[in-house]
C-alpha cells in the first residue's frame, strides 16, 4: 500500500490528499464514458448492419473531439488555471449527455455521433487539466505513480461503463425484440445530472494552482543558445514524425466527408483516396514549411526536447492499439472463441450464449459485453500493480517490459490459437493498463510552466484512437478478427521504443520512487 504522506505532501509539508482525491474522480467519469463507447459500436452494428470500418465511425467521433479540443482545452487550463478548466469540461460533458435525449427521437446514425464528439470534446478539457495535475500533487519522483493511481480510479469506470451498455444498448422485450434503439439516451442523461452536480462541487472547492520544477530551464530568458539541448536532430526528427501523423489525422477527418454520398460523387473519389490524397498533400506543405521554419525554433521551445516530442507520437500509437482492441474485443469474442458445450447454454450464465448463423453456440453481444468488463478488470488490476511497481523501478524501464508483453499477447490473438489467444486477450488489457499515464507523465517531465501547454498536445494525440480502428476495421473485414490485431502489435512495438530509449532521449537515467539520476557526460 502507497503511503499518502510522501506521495501527496509538498516540500513544505502541505498534504494535497483530499485535492487529489477530488480530482480522481473526474478519472472514473471518463472511464466509465470510454467504456460505453465500445459497446455502443457492437450495437450499431447489429441495429444499422454496418460493416466492422463502418462501425468504427463511433470511434472517429469520439477521438475527433479529442482532436479539436485539446488546444483550445490547453490554452483555456492556462488562462483559467485548473479549476476553470475542469468546470468548463464537466458542463461540455453535460451538454452532450443530454443530446441523447433528443437524437434519440431523430434516431440517426450522424446524430448519434454528435453527442458522442460533443462529450468527448468537454472530456479533452478534463484529461488536459487532470493528467498533468496529479503529476504535481506531491513529490516529483512520484508522479508516474500518482498519475497511474489517478487513472486506476478510470480502470473503475471502465468497468462500469460496459455493465450499463450492456443493460440499455442490448436490452429485450417480452418479445425477444430489441429496446435498445428505445433505452440508449438514458446512462448518457444520467451522466449529463451527474457532471451538473460535480461541476458544482468544483466550483466551491479551492484548487492550487502548483506548477512543476522547470528541469530544462526552458521559462528562463535569454538567448536560446545558452541552453544545451541533448539530441536536437532527433527532436527534429520525432518532430516531422508528428507531422506525418497530424497530417493522416486531418485527411481522415476530410475523407469523413465521403460518407455522405453527394460528396463523393461530386469529388468522384471514395473515402480511402480522400485520406491518401489529402494526406499526401497536407504532408508535403508541413514538411516544406518545417524545413524553412525549424531554425527558428528556439532551445525555449518543447518540441526540442525529443522526450515529450517522442511522448506525443507514441500516446498516438498506444491508443490506436488501445482503442482498436477495445472497438473488437465483443466482436473477437462472439466469433473467435471456440464452440462451447450446449449445457453452458442452459447454466446460470444461460443469457450470455445464442446460436449463431452458422448453426454453433457461442458467445452473445450481450455475454461478450460483460465479459468486456471482466477485461476491464485486468486493466484495473495492471493499473494497481503498476502504480506499486513506478515506485520501484523507473518508469520508462516498465513502460518497455509492459509494452513488450503487450505485443507478445498481441501475437498471439493474431495467431489466433482458440482458448489461449482469448486468454492472452484478456492479459493483454493487463498490460495496456500503465501505459497511458506514465507515457504522459515522462513526456511532461521537467517542462516547468509548459506542462500544461504540452499536456495538450499529447491529449491531441489521442486521434490515433479515430485512425486505427479503422485500419483495423478494414484487415479484420478482408482477412478475419484475429488478423486485425496486426495493428495493435506494431503500434507496442513503438510504444515499448519510446520506453527503452526514453533515458537517452531525455538526457536522466530514469525517474524512480527514490530519486531523478542525471546522465553524466
Amino acid at each position: 500500500m502507497t503511503n499518502n504522506t510522501s506521495l501527496f505532501t509538498s516540500p513544505t509539508g502541505k498534504s494535497y490528499a483530499v485535492t487529489f482525491a477530488l480530482v480522481s474522480s473526474l478519472f472514473l467519469l471518463w472511464g466509465f464514458c470510454n467504456g460505453m463507447i465500445d459497446v455502443m459500436d457492437k450495437h450499431f452494428q447489429r441495429e444499422l448492419h454496418l460493416t466492422l470500418a463502418q462501425s468504427a465511425w463511433v470511434q472517429f467521433a469520439h477521438y475527433l473531439g479529442y482532436f479539436l479540443m485539446a488546444m483550445p482545452a490547453g490554452w483555456f487550463a492556462s488562462k483559467l488555471g485548473y479549476k476553470g478548466g475542469i468546470i468548463a469540461g464537466l458542463l461540455m460533458v453535460a451538454i452532450g449527455g443530454f443530446w441523447f435525449i433528443p437524437a434519440s427521437k431523430i434516431a440517426t446514425f450522424p446524430a448519434f455521433l454528435l453527442g458522442v464528439c460533443v462529450i468527448a470534446s468537454g472530456l479533452t478539457f478534463l484529461e488536459t487539466v487532470a493528467n498533468p495535475y496529479t503529476t504535481v500533487l506531491g513529490p516529483k519522483q512520484f508522479a508516474a505513480t500518482r498519475i497511474n493511481l489517478a487513472q486506476s480510479c478510470n480502470g473503475i469506470g471502465w468497468i462500469l461503463g460496459p455493465i450499463a451498455g450492456a443493460r440499455f444498448f442490448y436490452g429485450q422485450d417480452a418479445g425477444g425484440q430489441s429496446t435498445g434503439a428505445q433505452t440508449l439516451w438514458i446512462p448518457y442523461a444520467a451522466i449529463g445530472g451527474f457532471v451538473l452536480v460535480l461541476a458544482i462541487v468544483f466550483s466551491f472547492c479551492k484548487l492550487p494552482d502548483i506548477k512543476s520544477q522547470d528541469e530544462f530551464h526552458l521559462d528562463d530568458t535569454g538567448p536560446s543558445g545558452d541552453l544545451p539541448v541533448a539530441h536536437r536532430g532527433v527532436a527534429f526528427g520525432l518532430l516531422w514524425l508528428n507531422i506525418v501523423v497530424l497530417s493522416v489525422a486531418v485527411g481522415m477527418i476530410l475523407s469523413a466527408f465521403t460518407t455522405f454520398p453527394a460528396v463523393s460523387q461530386a469529388l468522384g473519389l471514395t473515402e480511402y483516396q480522400v485520406l491518401w490524397y489529402s494526406s499526401a498533400m497536407l504532408l508535403a506543405i508541413g514538411t516544406v514549411i518545417f524545413v524553412l521554419k525549424n531554425a527558428d525554433i528556439s532551445n525555449h521551445s518543447i518540441w526540442t526536447h525529443p522526450h515529450f516530442s517522442g511522448a506525443t507520437l507514441t500516446q498516438f500509437f498506444y491508443v490506436a492499439a488501445q482503442c482498436s482492441i477495445f472497438a473488437y474485443f465483443i466482436n473477437y469474442m462472439t466469433s473467435q472463441i471456440p464452440p462451447v458445450p450446449d449445457a453452458w447454454h442452459a447454466g446460470w450464465f444461460g443469457n450470455w450464449f445464442e446460436i449463431h448463423n452458422n448453426g454453433i453456440l457461442g458467445l452473445s453481444d450481450k455475454g461478450a459485453s460483460t465479459l468486456a468488463s471482466v477485461a476491464f478488470g485486468f486493466f484495473l488490476a495492471g493499473r494497481v500493480i503498476g502504480a506499486g511497481l513506478l515506485k520501484k523501478f523507473p518508469a520508462h524501464k516498465v513502460l518497455a517490459t509492459f509494452a513488450a508483453l503487450s505485443g507478445l499477447c498481441s501475437l498471439l490473438v493474431f495467431l489466433n490459437f482458440g482458448w489461449l489467444s482469448a486468454s492472452a486477450l484478456f492479459l493483454t488489457y493487463f498490460f495496456m493498463s500503465i501505459m497511458f499515464p506514465t507515457i504522459f507523465s515522462l513526456g511532461i517531465y521537467g517542462l516547468g510552466g509548459r506542462a500544461k501547454k504540452a499536456s495538450s498536445f499529447i491529449v491531441m494525440a489521442i486521434m490515433g484512437g479515430a485512425i486505427m480502428p479503422k485500419l483495423m476495421g478494414h484487415v479484420a473485414d478482408k482477412h478475419g478478427m484475429s488478423a486485425g490485431f496486426i495493428v495493435p502489435l506494431v503500434c507496442f512495438i513503438l510504444v515499448g521504443c519510446y520506453g527503452f530509449f526514453w533515458s537517452h532521449l531525455s538526457g536522466t537515467e530514469g525517474v524512480t520512487g527514490t530519486s531523478v539520476a542525471k546522465n553524466r557526460p
